[in-house]
């Protein structure tokens, strides 16, 4: 009997055939993607001086030219083919460790798996090179050069081994530790949350080498944890001594010879309303009935340019700083407070030099007439909201203790209730009219928190605006409309701050589409000139349901974000032709610009330079961000701080997110979000379905959607990385009928 042969196995190739030296080449030609190179070129970066594997260098220039990777441009030299697959961006990363990069002039941003990195890190602007893309696929790419660094300061907990140490940095989308060596801790203890500041990222290691620069404290503690939000971030927060000391010697007073340069209307009535906590006041209305029947209306603004001068060092440091930033239990203010809640607050029965925009309007709230200039006013009342609510609303002079401001019944002047009444039916009409024009309601829900004396959380509850916000957002809309209207149409053109904001784009109307079909509501995309009102009977639509927020908060999502620009492109949510910021110079530097811009072309001066405001501008966008960043996560800490006291606690919420390792979940009653992971629901095995936006039991088909009711207890508050952990309890109709 023969034996039976054994069958050859058939041949497979290696992965690399050439160890990776053909990558190596290609990656060094896209690296410098402009430029070319001779084969002696290539063996020096790569180290190569054996003759055996510099004839193989030789022929796989030849390999790869032949393959269209590369192309000869002169004798001897190569380049690499395909210079319009190349753009610039900045990286976007998700809390899984690969990115998106998001490039201007591509209509989707492209996907980077964390492979193709090559140790990009979030925000940082990058070249990247796009690959050819394959039918129904997405476009996706790699990192071939870091442009910018976004940032090189992180703030982490550091974990000390015996010879090294290493910080585990706090944000999601952080894919690695930053390596620490023992002459860099700067004895720094084991456990303790630090800033580091990240020196160098060779190429061939995993991790970054840093250096601690600053000790924070222990995690989870509140002051550190909100220290360690604004250093994150590399937001300041105490000025330093000298501009404390510059700021103090500022004369703030009111001087005769000030006053005669100014437009005096401190004899015209005049008040501010804010809110309750507020401490610094800078803006206040003025009413005027006219003779003809129309009203003077005038928008006061604190003239803080007035005591800002350009080249000190007070001015420096408020441009750097560029806004005030607004935590939960604190303001980090943008000026010394001898400025934002003093000579630049407007605070009642006191004098205070202002800038002005004086319209006036007739009862259908047209403007009829408008003024600009430095003026001095004298502010004759303050309200808060709630106060000014009431005003509105009872029509009553006598404003009850339960809603004032000092805990005590008082009577305001009968003209000061006629001046409010009168301004909120202006108001009214104007905010009517703005609608009609194309404007997007978006009414501003804010989670705001009662704090104890130590600044924990005893309870949660949502802000939301009424009409005494909307009259005052009203005015303060119509002077920096007219204010940017009145620079922006001068001939010949002059260099300004404009508040921009780009229509949205269609991929993302698509996708909003998608998920609010899932509720039953539908938006024509397609019909350009409508879609600021189909979003507006969208919004006013889920008014009251489940799935309000989360459809609120998709369509803002929607919207391009707003950026400061010396470039007018107009303002598409607000349906303004010409807008800028003008009303808070006290927490927005762009504000002081203005200020500026306004007085000198007032004077007849001449333009000032686009370029330097472009980059100011720029500088200011950026701060912005940065500071709303800081806010939202101050905000997250402190539900999370509050949540973990609840945990037997059962919540109703909203599913406000599904993706293939859990679901999100928004809590109804005081919009805590946290998620329950796939694998911990037990009573089945459950799949994500992306096109249901849902997941999906196997044995039990129950089903588990976007914008479905579910009961929720925490499983896990987590203070230092800001997340919270549910337990799926089930849906609200399985849960109240076994409670029954």
């Amino acid at each position: 009997m023969s034996k039976k042969k054994k069958g050859k196995k058939p041949f497979q190739a290696p992965a690399n055939p050439d160890g990776g030296l053909s990558k190596k080449i290609l990656d060094l030609f896209k690296k410098q993607s402009e430029k070319s190179f001779d084969y002696k070129y290539v063996l020096e970066k790569l180290k190569i001086e054996d003759t055996k594997t510099r004839n193989k260098v030789i022929r796989l220039l030849g390999q790869l030219t032949a393959k269209g990777q590369l192309k000869h441009v002169e004798d001897k030299k190569f380049q690499f083919d395909g210079l319009e697959d190349f753009h610039t961006g900045i990286i976007d990363m998700t809390s899984r460790g690969d990115a998106y990069v998001i490039v201007e002039d591509m209509e989707n941003d492209i996907y980077i798996s964390n492979k193709n990195l090559n140790h990009a890190l979030d925000g940082d602007e990058v070249k990247i090179y796009v690959f050819k893309k394959r039918e129904h696929a997405k476009s996706e790419g790699e990192v071939v050069s870091i442009l910018t660094r976004n940032k090189t300061d992180f703030v982490g907990v550091l974990h000390k081994q015996e010879k090294f140490g290493f910080v585990v940095v706090s944000s999601s989308k952080m894919y690695t530790d930053i390596f620490v060596p023992n002459d860099k801790m700067h004895d720094a203890k084991d456990g303790l949350l630090v800033k580091v500041r990240i020196l160098q990222w060779k190429d061939k290691d995993d991790s970054p080498k840093g250096e601690i620069t600053e000790v924070l404290g222990v995690p989870g503690e509140h002051e550190t944890e909100m220290h360690a939000i604004l250093a994150g971030y590399g937001l300041p927060e105490q000025f330093p001594p000298e501009v404390e000391e510059f700021a103090n010697g500022i004369d703030t007073k009111i001087h005769p010879s000030e006053i005669k340069k100014r437009r005096d209307l401190r004899d015209t009535l005049t008040f501010t309303i804010d809110p309750a906590d507020a401490k610094d006041f800078d803006d206040a209305l003025s009413f005027k009935k006219m003779d003809n029947g129309n009203f003077e209306i005038g928008i006061h603004i604190a003239d803080v340019a007035h005591y800002l001068q350009p080249g000190t060092i007070l001015d420096d440091e408020a441009y750097n700083r560029a806004t005030s930033i607004y935590l939960v239990d604190r303001v980090v203010p943008m000026l010394p407070e001898i400025l934002s809640n003093g000579a630049c607050s407007l605070r009642p029965n006191e004098e205070k030099y202002t800038f002005s925009a004086l319209f006036e309007l007739n009862p259908k709230g047209e403007v009829k007439s408008e003024w600009f200039g430095r003026t001095v006013t004298y502010s004759d009342a303050r309200f808060a909201y709630e106060e000014a609510q009431y005003l509105i609303d009872s029509e009553d002079k006598h404003i009850p203790a339960q809603v004032s401001l000092t805990k005590k019944d008082y009577e305001v002047q009968p003209e000061i209730l006629e001046a409010v009444t009168t301004l909120n039916t202006l108001a009214k009409t104007m905010r009517k009219k703005r609608m009609q024009e194309g404007a997007i309601s978006f009414d501003k829900v804010e989670v705001k928190f009662h704090l104890d004396e130590d600044n924990n959380p005893q309870g949660v509850y949502v802000k939301t605006s009424q009409d005494a916000n909307k009259l005052i957002e009203e005015f303060m809309l119509l002077a920096n409309r007219k204010v940017s209207e009145f620079i922006g149409k001068r001939q010949p053109p002059k260099t300004f701050m404009y508040r921009c904001h780009d229509e949205p784009k269609d991929d993302r109307l698509e996708a909003l589409n998608t998920v609010i079909s899932k509720f039953g509501y539908n938006i024509n995309i397609h019909n350009k000139k409508n879609i600021a009102s189909a979003l507006n009977s969208l919004l006013e639509d889920v008014q009251g349901k489940k799935e309000q927020n989360l459809v609120d908060t998709l369509t803002i999502r929607t919207m391009s974000k707003a950026y400061y620009s010396t470039e007018n492109i107009g303002h598409y949510g607000l349906a303004f032709d010409y807008y800028s910021h003008f009303t808070s110079p006290i927490r927005r530097y762009p504000d002081v610009m203005a200020h500026r811009l306004l007085q000198r072309y007032l004077d007849n001066e001449p333009s000032a330079s686009e370029t330097e405001y472009e980059d100011k501008c720029k500088h200011s966008s950026e701060m912005e961000k940065l500071a709303t960043n800081a806010e939202r996560d101050s905000i997250k800490y402190m539900q999370v701080k509050y949540i973990q006291d609840h945990a037997e606690t059962e919540f109703k919420g909203v599913i406000s997110g599904v993706t293939d390792f859990g679901i999100f979940i928004e809590i109804i009653e005081n919009k805590c979000e946290g998620m329950t992971r796939l694998k911990d629901i037990s009573d089945d095995h459950y799949d994500f379905n992306e096109e249901h936006y849902a997941i999906i039991g196997r044995r039990t088909k129950k089903m588990y959607q976007l914008g479905d009711e579910v009961y929720v207890r925490v499983k896990k508050a987590d203070l230092v990385k800001r997340t919270i952990d549910f337990e799926l309890l089930g849906s609200v109709d399985e849960v109240e009928i076994e409670n029954e």
